[in-house]
């Protein structure tokens, strides 16, 4: 029997300190699924996603993979899960050339040294940009094209499924679509399931099959991408 949702948490606690962020929540992320996650500054996104990978600690709750329980979900038991994630901020190290970059991407994942050239050609296909600076250093390169670095490092293991917080962040609108756009034909093409954490509302909702809005910690509106077309409703909510 398969289940009905990709990854689902239920009765989430999250915190730091002992101060909770996330209480009682409650999210899922189905196949072939693109889900937006929108909402203020504060109100507990990223740490959803932090959570979801295995990054932050859960108080209480569980998450689920595909029906399976996670007890303790781990950075690396979610990796090889097939689940990537892709943080705030790039998270590439400045001081290595991408192809450096892409080396440690391989021994992440597991790639073995006989699969890796086919495994770079295959994300060269999907972000052919990479190509022109793949010898410089990170820390030269342009917030774009640190954003296609670590998307493409995370795509090196073929997920199934993305985590992707405020990839937009810095970047030009025209910069988030040369990015948004690759993606969502790869998505579709592999049926991936994404979970978008994204202020550049408008780009994120032509990607998305689903949105959910949070406040404070929680979920307070879901709907279609054109359930949220209408400025004063996104207003409202904020």
């Amino acid at each position: 029997m398969t289940a009905a949702n990709f990854l689902e948490a239920k009765n989430l606690r999250v915190g730091y300190g002992g101060r909770p962020v996330l209480e009682n929540f409650n999210v899922s992320l189905g196949y072939n699924e693109v889900l937006c996650l929108i909402g203020h500054n504060g109100a507990g996104k990223s740490t959803l996603l932090k959570a979801l990978f295995g990054l932050v600690p859960l108080a209480e709750g569980t998450i689920t993979l595909e029906g399976n329980t996670i007890a303790k979900p781990d950075p690396r038991g979610m990796n090889a899960a097939s689940i990537a994630m892709v943080p705030e901020g790039r998270g590439v190290f400045p001081g290595l050339t991408v192809a450096e970059i892409m080396r440690l991407g391989f021994w992440a994942n597991g790639i073995p040294a006989g699969e890796q050239a086919a495994r770079l050609e295959w994300v060269m296909s999907v972000l052919p940009m990479i190509k022109k600076f793949y010898m410089q250093r990170a820390g030269t390169l342009s917030g774009g094209q640190q954003q296609m670095v670590s998307l493409g490092r995370a795509l090196l293991g073929q997920p199934r499924c993305l985590l992707l917080d405020e990839p937009s962040i810095g970047l030009a609108p025209k910069l988030f679509q040369d990015l948004a756009g690759p993606l969502r034909a790869l998505q579709q093409e592999r049926k991936m399931s994404i979970l978008i954490v994204e202020q550049n509302i408008r780009e994120a909702l032509k990607i998305s099959d689903r949105v959910i809005v949070m406040k404070s910690g929680q979920l307070i509106r879901e709907g279609t991408p054109e359930a949220f077309s209408n400025n004063a409703d996104l207003m409202e909510l904020y």
